[in-house]
């Protein structure tokens, strides 16, 4: 039997999450019911989450837990945790590691069996392409070509991004419908929403000073915070991914190394869009300064969990301050403008 432990991995989170969900359906199924926890590494000890799976309830059978940010555990004694466990976990206790990241601790790696672990790479423009015609003709629509272009230019380029923004299509109009590159326009132009991702954009834009970005940031990061399902974590969330990848953009070209196509999407930066996106927050922020920006999200992060909700949006923009105004060095309280 293999162990129940599971380790999903790349930047491809549509295709990712559905593994996951797998996983868990398949437990459901297996023993009738399951406890379901989603948590993060860098809001959990690796001592409670295995308090979890050795728990035994007398009403559930089964227990799942989703750990995501697994890139974070490096830990020795984290890991030796996780090694003990293993040894005596029953089959109806699963545990599923997640990360953003290719790959994460090779002594963690190697806890997982072979075929119990899976990277999901980015898909490159092409195959993002093939995935709209389809999801949009299961959903009984066709689509222009001009239109596939369009969207993939305005949306994150993973399958979980397109499938939550063209669902917004099927509310707009009627089965059948041919959508163009003005209904694109209309749906998805004009009323965009706003995330981390888009966040990042507007903060990575080389083309604007630092006052204008910052403004740019703020404003948007309003728009967020009065979104349901955006919490301050998630938005620290995605901030500390995009910057990650930023890291990796950099330890990839330095030296001046030049990268083809092919090479690129092993990274994860499969499309045209994803590439443009990092090669321009290349030159506003420096890899040195990637590392101090994603202290001061860590430190955002440890702050607001500390002290809940009542200055949750006053940390938030003084972190951005300090990565845009002062490239992730810390300030007591803000500068003049």
């Amino acid at each position: 039997m293999s162990a129940p432990i599971y380790l999903y991995t790349g930047p491809e989170i549509g295709n990712r999450n559905e593994q996951v969900e797998s996983i868990k359906s398949s437990l459901i199924k297996k023993f009738g019911d399951a406890d379901n926890y989603l948590l993060y590494a860098s809001d959990s000890k690796i001592e409670d989450i295995i308090a979890k799976l050795q728990t035994e309830s007398l009403f559930v059978p089964a227990t799942c837990v989703v750990l995501r940010e697994a890139e974070l555990i490096k830990k020795k004694d984290e890991i030796e945790l996780i090694a003990a466990w293993l040894k005596n976990a029953r089959e109806s206790a699963v545990l599923i590691l997640v990360s953003d990241e290719i790959s994460v601790d090779s002594k963690l790696d190697k806890l997982i069996p072979k075929e119990n672990k899976q990277i999901f790479w980015a898909m490159d423009e092409s195959r993002l392409g093939s995935w709209l015609q389809g999801y949009f003709r299961k959903n009984g629509y066709s689509i222009e070509s001009e239109a596939i272009d369009s969207i993939l230019e305005l949306t994150e380029n993973n399958t979980e991004a397109l499938r939550a923004e063209c669902s917004r299509f099927f509310l707009c109009f009627p089965k059948d419908h041919l959508i163009t590159e003005e209904d694109v326009e209309q749906i998805l132009a004009h009323n965009r929403e706003e995330s981390a991702f888009t966040l990042f954009d507007a903060m990575a834009n080389p083309s604007e000073s630092p006052t204008s970005r910052l403004e740019s940031a703020l404003s948007i990061l309003q728009k967020i915070l009065l979104t349901k399902n955006n919490s301050p974590v998630m938005i620290l969330a995605g901030l500390a991914s995009c910057f990650r990848r930023l890291e990796l953009w950099h330890s990839i070209h330095a030296d001046g190394a030049y990268l083809d196509d092919f090479a690129l999407k092993t990274k994860g930066f499969a499309s045209k869009t994803a590439r443009n996106q990092y090669s321009r927050a290349s030159r506003v922020w420096n890899f040195g300064q990637c590392a101090a920006v994603l202290a001061s999200i860590a430190g955002a992060d440890s702050e607001i969990r500390s002290a809940g909700t009542t200055l949750q949006d006053t940390q938030l923009s003084i972190l951005l301050y300090e990565i845009i105004m002062k490239n992730g060095g810390r300030v007591a309280k803000y500068e003049a403008v």
